[in-house]
């Protein structure tokens, strides 16, 4: 769950204008060089009586993590969001050789 808004009233739901919330994202090992990382909304939970307007990006990807980042503007609420991810790159395997 990137965000949980609508409960306790916070900026998502209720507010206007510029809205953004971060999630920092740790590999359960690092990468060797920085991954490509796919990023998609698996639940929105979103008021239908304006227009939705959202972006949901990878930034700041590195060999160990990345953040996960929720923008929204105008006035669109929105109560909660949930992402999904997938980050593709080289890791290390115990069986490779180090001939450095």
């Amino acid at each position: 769950m990137l965000f949980s808004e609508f409960a306790d009233g916070g900026d998502m739901w209720t507010g206007e204008g510029a809205r953004e919330r971060r999630s920092d994202i740790t590999f359960s090992q690092p990468f060797r060089s920085a991954p490509v990382v796919q990023i998609s909304v698996s639940l929105w939970d979103v008021d239908t009586s304006s227009a939705l307007r959202a972006e949901v990006t990878a930034e700041d990807i590195t060999l160990e993590g990345f953040s996960a980042v929720f923008r929204t503007w105008s006035d669109t609420r929105i109560a909660r969001i949930r992402v999904a991810w997938t980050a593709i790159g080289e890791i290390a395997h115990e069986d490779d050789w180090d001939i450095s």
